[in-house]
């Protein structure tokens, strides 16, 4: 099928210091200045072209899941200085460049999700910009028939590919890989940036190594390669296998040998490997990350698990359906189970190792799919999520390179109309699968329909549904299905998270068995006893419910709602109003924008006589909350009090144009205007016209 050029037969031949002056492409008749210039920038146009129709309806989509906390959550990147000390425990932990990016982004729009994306697709059509760079030449290198495989139609292939059919290969290969719906986890997730940055870094790493190859002068392309991987190591950790893959291609297409590579470029392999003094630096944190073997599963488990994944992945890059957004943990136990994943494992991994024996470039392709998949594959496992599409970010290179000349091996010229269909058509499907990044609530529905066994999608889908108003019933259908797939990290969180809906739903004897559920799979969880605590507040059981407040904060001493809820529980018994202030206070000195506590201690002033007080309490709520009825309702009635009805006036008819059909206020609205007309008749009978 694929056979090295004269000209890379050549290089393996040459040796010395001038080696690399003959790896270059051999001259032919279109390969001039003019048409080199002019065939790359239509050919580069196109493949941005592609990005852009492909992505065109991404720059809307929400921060969902952990872009929260390497975005608006971030502080560090408020400013250029600590965004190069990302923190540990989040996405951008340990990639300060990746974090770097983000602050740019940050200090040109601030949240504004457009931005975001659009720099996710610029570095995307970088990548597959670099990418037609490397495959173009490459098959400057290559013959297409004799390669020790029979061509079924060796008539339709020429003596290898000019300038022309190479570029149109690249084209197709590039193209092909940056519209692929695969791609999109990684494009339009913008957390995933570190996948797409890293990639580009990646592919730089082996361009310039290319390029440094086919110049007289090599050593300047060898250190901005060496840079290159370098800004890869601060971006994300999978770089870790790109001296691997440059050493693979130096032994298959320019030394012949890996010991001919080693002495002909030793210094620069050095400098290469170094970056991964650095990259040991940067994985400490890891773990706080969720990755590594000390995250509740063995190797054994997570190999068996690989093997499904990897499989999946292949299937993906052929066929890529159905797309899930997050897979869950679905971690394999069984050997059995994992049998039928491995058996084609062996089959395609002893072909490969085969292959790059016998035809090396063949062999490239492989090593490049299973070696860059290989540290989340086997050497740093993810337990919570050990399969994801954004992985696939440059294997998917190796599987669409080996498909598109495998094409022209078999029809020639003629592929190019399959070509073209092909990235018309994953171009679509990547249209319509941006459309489910549209919004939390689209991507989370999606990936609960596609992968119902996931207890994550269902507990993340119901925390989204929580807060859409009219979605309450929904959610507790999304948490009572976390708890039907009996998890461990999740079922306490849900059951509490269930109390709390169902007691806001009226449910209070089914919201009390959820609380208590929490309580005995977690005796500290102080949400579970200020929310146990609500429900028998509502049951009638006061002096139970300020039980489970007063455990409440001892467990967090700086729980506020725990104090607003202790103090709301002691207006009703009398003698307390100190120790009810006492709560409001400790409250709002934990957090000083809380609405309700600066309303509830208002209403405790009023009781002490202590009107002004209470209306500046009344006022900060309002400043806070402006639709907060009832602190209009008792600021008026306070103003009325210390007899200041022009005021109060004001305030109930704030309260009326929020509530309009409200009987009480109309009702006290009528009362003020009686109370003002009857101070104006006793003011005009005191003081008649002359």
């Amino acid at each position: 099928m694929i056979k090295e050029s004269r000209a890379g037969a050549a290089a393996k031949a040459a040796t010395g210091a001038h080696a690399s002056a003959v790896n270059g492409p051999a001259p032919t008749p279109e390969s001039d200045a003019f048409l080199v210039r002019w065939g790359t920038f239509l050919a580069g146009s196109i493949v941005v072209f592609a990005a852009l129709a492909a992505y065109h309806n991404s720059f809307s989509g929400p921060f969902i899941f952990d872009d929260q906390t390497a975005v608006p959550d971030n502080a560090t990147i408020r400013h250029w200085v600590s965004a190069l000390s990302p923190p540990a425990h989040t996405g951008v932990g340990g990639r300060p460049i990746l974090n770097l990016t983000f602050a740019f982004n940050y200090m040109l729009g601030g949240l504004d999700v457009r931005g975001y994306h659009a720099v996710n697709l610029i570095i995307h059509a970088l990548a597959g910009l670099t990418l037609f760079g490397i495959v173009r030449r490459i098959l400057f290198r290559l013959r297409l028939h004799k390669a020790g495989v029979p061509t079924p139609n060796p008539q339709a292939i020429d003596q290898g590919p000019s300038f022309a059919e190479a570029t149109l290969l690249a084209l197709a290969v590039a193209v092909i890989w940056v519209v692929h719906p695969l791609q999109t986890q990684a494009v339009t997730y913008i957390s995933e940036r570190a996948e797409c940055l890293m990639g580009l870094f990646y592919l730089l790493t082996l361009y310039c190594f290319i390029r440094s190859v086919e110049a007289i002068a090599p050593v300047r392309w060898q250190i901005l390669s060496v840079a290159a991987c370098l800004l890869g190591v601060l971006s994300k950790e999978i770089i870790v296998t790109a001296p691997v893959m440059v050493l693979l291609y130096d032994r298959t297409f320019v030394a012949g040998s890996f010991r001919e590579a080693w002495r002909q470029r030793w210094r620069y392999y050095l400098g290469l490997t170094g970056t991964w003094l650095l990259l040991v630096r940067l994985m400490t944190g890891l773990a706080q990350r969720g990755a590594g073997f000390d995250q509740g599963i063995t190797w054994w488990d997570y190999a068996l698990t690989s093997c499904r994944s990897v499989v999946l992945y292949l299937k993906l890059a052929i066929w890529p359906n159905p797309l899930v957004f997050d897979r869950g943990a679905g971690v394999i136990h069984s050997a059995m189970n994992a049998l039928p994943y491995a058996s084609i494992l062996v089959v395609v991994v002893t072909a490969l190792a085969i292959a790059f024996w016998r035809w090396p470039t063949i062999g490239f392709a492989g090593a490049w799919f299973f070696v860059i998949l290989a540290p989340t594959s086997s050497v740093v496992p993810l337990a919570f999520q050990p399969m994801a599409e954004s992985r696939m970010y440059l294997p998917l290179a190796a599987v669409i390179g080996l498909v598109v000349l495998g094409l022209y091996t078999w029809i020639g010229r003629r592929s190019a109309i399959v070509f073209a269909a092909a990235a018309v058509g994953l171009g679509w499907l990547t249209t319509q699968r941006n459309n489910d990044y549209r919004s939390e609530q689209a991507i989370w529905k999606d990936t609960v329909a596609k992968c119902p066994e996931n207890v994550r999608a269902h507990y993340d889908y119901g925390k989204v549904l929580e807060k859409i108003p009219g979605q309450t019933d929904e959610a507790i259908l999304q948490y009572q299905a976390v708890l039907q797939l009996q998890p461990n990290h999740f079922a306490v969180d849900a059951h509490e998270i269930l109390g709390t809906l169902l007691r806001q739903e009226g449910d209070i004897s089914s919201a009390i068995i959820q609380f208590n559920a929490a309580l005995k799979m977690d005796p500290n969880f102080a949400e579970a006893h200020n929310g146990l605590g609500m429900s028998l507040r509502q049951e009638g059981d006061i002096y139970a419910a300020m039980a489970e407040y007063e455990t409440a904060l001892r467990i967090k001493p700086d729980f506020a709602e725990a104090h607003n809820n202790l103090g709301s529980a002691l207006s009703k018994i009398p003698g307390r109003l100190q120790d009810e202030t006492a709560e409001f206070e400790a409250a709002l000195k934990i957090r000083p924008d809380f609405v309700e506590a600066h309303y509830n201690l208002g209403n405790v002033l009023v009781q002490q006589e202590q009107y002004s007080a209470a209306c500046e309490q009344y006022n900060e709520a309002l400043r806070l909350n402006p639709d907060y009825i009832q602190a209009y309702a008792n600021l008026g009635a306070t103003l009325v009090r210390m007899g200041r009805l022009n005021e109060a006036l004001v305030q109930f008819e704030a309260a009326l144009r929020i509530k309009p059909d409200d009987p009480i206020i109309r009702r006290n609205i009528q009362v003020i205007q009686n109370m003002l007309l009857e101070t104006q008749e006793k003011n005009s009978g005191e003081h008649p016209v002359l």
